[in-house]
Formats: structure tokens, C-alpha cells, sequence
């Protein structure tokens, strides 16, 4: 999510769906458009996450509580903000100020009224000094927001959020036209009262109330089954019954397709490789290339990636574009930068180190580990399909050993508490902005700068890009942004995520526009 939303590499895999859904008719051997029951689509999807909008931080939880609860605004197929629970907005003060306009006679799944009140207050729960979001930082443009969250200011009334009638009256640090398309993200989903009083409120059964296009039905090991909402602000969703499957029984997820058993699946980029020309699979083969990256970052807070030159070392060692291809097998996308491919405002300029192993043994020893000698132990929490590869560079030509752990349950909780040396995280984009992969990542005291990274020259970059009405010097100012962070090295990109499903023929609708989040509600059968 995205949100959202934050994905660790060495967590269990996440899985998400990719790619538009629309198909031509069932080729032979494979089982038709699901016509004898058109009320029902099973997606291949993991449904045990944290279903809480305010206190999710990866996209496994947010695409399920996406469909459970609604924000202000949505992202369409063209990275395109649009209207949801809000029917418009706009701006006042030069967009110091932004106002939403919620639809009238909106309500939750129980029939009971959705208010701008209702709105204020999911949004100060990202921010509750008790238990902020992991990405509170997305609040970061709101008055007040920050510093209400880190109990600097315990009066709620201080921060820029107030009701004006059905309307949302949202006070900036900066004028910030980007701010309703932050809020489409799950984390500002609209989540009923109930939600404080205790979990009750997200269990399963006639009792769940939410603003999505769904309620939560009943949720297994096996499954999560979420049935339409009736009193979905666009309209009951036209696929009755969504299963989420978890258990596959051990098989593949192509199998479990062929087999009939689901409608909708992701697929590793591997199977893509040969199922792109498999005369019966190959035309419901989808591809979405992702608004994702995955990278290492240094824990720059204490040796030894405390020195610069150190992370400047270790960055430089590697042959990071041979490193990715021989590891991958050709299937992902070597990263040149922190902002990907399709992001608006990218400039497409490479900001990959420069492979440089001399330099980078001279960088070692004027650090004063020649040769590696005196050198800590460190350790690397990975999972990723590089790792292995990059600590033998490492030791090949720096002489050191990198000791690599894999973490599953605890992962955030374990680079909050216990930073590693070296992590490998994955990070999907909230919105579609060049600063939700920087600012948001990296800037001074940011709630994901998980390296504790800290850049007065950076800060500066971001702020001038926020702050500027001009697209160019906003680049520019990015583009500043991404210098600093190839020549400081508090993060190394590696790649960039393409991601590939198979979807039933005749199953309309559903798009992943690279934010690794679809929209059930827009699914149906072509009948």
C-alpha cells in the first residue's frame, strides 16, 4: 500500500496481482469463463494481514483493506487521481489549502451515515501519538500533523484538519497539488468509529462494517471471503462473492489455474518466461510493469556505515547491472535510481554507482580498514535474489565477510528495534510521485528512513522540488535529490519489479496500475 505500501524482501513473499484482466474467450483445454457460477472470482492472494488502515505499513494488508475501507480519491489505470469519497476538491491559499467535497448521502456497509468527522478522524489515527502508522510520513504536508504525532502537541485542534460541514478542510506545511493524490492511498481509508473500541471490529460476519466495495465475510487459514457492499458509494460491486485463497494444497499457482481453482493469479517471472509462448496460457498471460523497487540500505547511525566512505566502498565494489542480470536470469530489471520507470516527474537519469573496485578498496583503506583489516562483523538481513552474489563481491574485492540473515514475522519490528547492517527491502509507491521513493524514504526523521540517514543538502532538494509550481525545476530539484543519494550511499538501488498474472477468460475489469493494489469492485464477468 501503498499504499502502500512497503514490502520486505525477506519476509515471506507478498503476493500481489498484476496486469489488466480483460481476455479473449477460454482456449481448448482450459476451463471456460466461470458461467456456472458468475456470482464468485477467486484470487490467489494472501488475506492474514493486518486489516487496520492506520496500522498497516505492506502491501499484502493494504490490497485486502483497500477493498474494505475507501479513501477521498483513487488512482485510475493512467496514474490518474479521481474522485471517491470525494466528489471533488480544491484549492485555496496558492494550495496551502485543499478542500474536499465528500459525496452527499454517503454511508458505511451498515447503512449508517459517512461524515467529514468520520474522515478527521481515521486521519488523526495515522497520526495517534499512542500508535502513528508506519507511514506517518505521509502525513507529513499536514499542519501540525508531525509534531502531534511525536507527542510534541497533545491538542488534536492543532492540527491542519477540520470539518466544514460535509466538507474536509485540509491546511498545508507548502503548498502541495499533490496532496489528494496522497490521500488515495489505503493508509487515509475511511474506517467506522467502532474500529478503537478493540479487533472486534475487524472480525469476520454480519457484524463488520467498512466504506469499500466489500465487507468482510469469513476469514481461514485456506481463505478470506469478502461479499459486495450494498451501500458502496458507485454502486454494488458487480461480482457478488470474492474468495482469496491462501492454500493451494502445495501446487504451483499455474497449476492451481489450469486446475480450475482460481481466477485470477500472480506468476513468477520465471513461469512468464516459458508461459509467454504456451499456446493455451499465453493469451491470458498479463503484464504490469511495477512502481516498485528493491534495494539495500546501510544502517548509517553507528559503525561502521556511519562513514561515508565506507558505504561509498561498498556501493562501488559491485558491477550492480551484472550483479542483477546473472542473479536473475535475465528476469528482473537492473535499477538506475530510487525512482522507477512510470513514475511522473522520473527524468530517466542514471544514478547507479559507478562500478569502481579500486577506488573502492582506496575509499576502504582511507577509512582505515585496508584490506578489510579490523573490519566489524556485520550482518545483512536478506531474502533477496542477490544477496548471496553480492556478499561474495564484497568479499572478493573488499575482504569482508557480510553474514546474511532471513527474517520472516518481526521484520519492521527487527529494523526499528535491532537495525541490521544491511537490509534488503523492497518499497512499493503510495502515490505516483518521485518523493515517495525520496523524501518519504530517506528525508531527516522520516518514519520508513530505516538507515536513519540524515542529509541537510537532501532535505533541501526535496523541499525545493515539493515547493516549486514548475515542473522542470521540480525534476531538477529530484534529480539533486538522487545525486546526493548515489554520492552518500545510505541506500543502493538494485531493481525494478515487473510483475506478471494469469486471469480467467471472460473476467473483466481489474487493474493493477503498478501501485500492486486492484480494485475488485471493478471486476465482472463478461456474460
Amino acid at each position: 500500500m501503498r499504499r502502500l505500501a512497503l514490502v520486505a524482501t525477506a519476509a515471506a513473499t507478498f503476493v500481489t496481482i498484476a496486469g489488466p484482466v480483460a481476455g479473449p474467450l477460454a482456449p481448448a483445454g482450459l476451463p471456460a469463463a466461470r458461467a456456472a457460477d458468475p456470482d464468485i472470482v477467486r484470487i490467489l492472494m494472501a488475506g492474514d494481514g493486518d486489516l487496520d488502515p492506520a496500522a498497516q505499513g505492506d502491501i499484502s494488508s493494504a490490497a485486502v483493506s483497500a477493498q474494505l475501507f475507501e479513501s477521498l480519491t483513487a488512482i485510475d489505470a493512467q496514474l490518474q487521481t479521481r474522485p471517491a469519497l470525494a466528489a471533488s476538491w480544491e484549492f485555496r491559499d496558492n494550495a496551502a489549502t485543499v478542500v474536499f467535497h465528500l459525496r452527499p448521502d454517503l454511508s458505511f456497509s451498515d447503512g449508517s451515515p459517512l461524515a467529514a468527522a468520520d474522515v478527521v478522524r481515521s486521519w488523526l489515527r495515522v497520526i495517534d501519538p499512542a500508535h502513528p502508522s508506519p507511514l506517518v510520513s505521509l502525513m507529513g504536508d499536514v499542519q501540525g500533523a508531525l509534531a502531534y504525532a511525536r507527542g510534541e502537541n497533545g491538542d488534536k485542534g492543532s492540527v491542519g484538519l477540520a470539518v466544514e460541514g460535509s466538507d474536509i478542510v485540509v491546511k498545508l506545511n507548502r503548498p502541495a497539488a499533490d496532496f489528494p493524490t496522497i490521500v488515495a492511498g489505503p493508509t487515509f481509508a475511511v474506517v467506522p468509529a467502532a474500529i478503537d473500541a478493540g479487533p472486534a471490529a475487524l472480525t469476520p460476519g454480519s457484524a463488520f462494517v467498512g466504506s469499500g466495495g466489500y465487507v468482510l465475510s469469513a476469514r481461514t487459514d485456506a481463505k478470506t471471503t469478502l461479499v459486495a457492499n450494498e451501500h458502496y458509494w458507485a454502486g454494488t460491486p458487480a461480482v457478488g462473492t470474492i474468495e482469496l485463497v491462501q492454500d493451494i494444497g502445495g501446487r504451483s499457482s499455474v497449476t492451481a489455474f489450469e486446475d480450475g481453482d482460481l481466477d485470477l493469479t500472480d506468476v513468477s517471472p520465471f513461469d512468464a518466461t516459458w508461459l509467454s509462448y504456451d499456446d493455451t496460457l499465453g493469451p491470458l498471460l498479463r503484464r504490469t510493469d511495477g512502481l516498485s523497487i528493491q534495494y539495500y540500505g546501510f544502517d548509517t547511525s553507528r559503525p561502521p556505515f556511519d562513514d561515508v566512505r565506507v558505504r561509498q566502498a561498498f556501493a562501488r565494489a559491485v558491477d550492480w547491472r551484472r550483479l542483477i542480470a546473472l542473479s536473475s536470469a535475465g528476469a528482473a530489471t537492473p535499477a538506475t535510481g530510487m525512482v522507477p520507470p512510470g513514475i511522473p516527474g522520473r527524468s530517466g537519469t542514471d544514478f547507479l554507482p559507478a562500478h569502481d573496485p579500486d577506488g573502492a578498496r582506496q575509499l576502504l583503506a582511507d577509512a582505515g580498514f585496508a584490506k578489510g583489516a579490523g573490519f566489524p562483523a556485520i550482518t545483512m538481513l536478506g531474502g533477496g535474489i542477490a544477496d548471496r552474489a553480492f556478499a561474495a563481491e564484497i568479499k572478493r574485492e573488499l575482504g569482508i565477510t557480510v553474514d546474511i540473515e532471513v527474517q520472516g514475522a518481526g521484520f519492521f519490528d527487527r529494523l526499528h528495534d535491532d537495525p541490521p547492517n544491511i537490509f534488503s527491502m523492497g518499497w512499493i509507491a503510495d502515490y505516483p510521485g518521485p518523493n515517495d521513493f525520496l523524501g518519504i524514504l530517506l528525508g531527516t526523521g522520516a518514519s520508513n528512513n530505516y538507515g536513519r540517514w540524515s542529509s541537510a543538502a537532501f532535505d533541501k532538494a526535496i523541499g525545493d522540488a515539493l515547493t516549486t509550481s514548475d515542473p522542470a525545476a521540480a525534476r531538477a530539484a529530484f534529480d539533486t535529490a538522487e545525486g546526493i543519494v548515489r554520492d552518500e550511499a545510505p541506500t543502493i538501488p538494485l531493481t525494478y519489479d515487473v510483475g506478471w498474472s494469469l486471469a480467467r477468460a471472460g473476467l473483466l475489469g481489474g487493474y493493477d496500475n503498478g501501485l500492486g493494489i486492484i480494485r475488485l469492485a471493478g471486476l465482472a464477468w463478461d456474460r
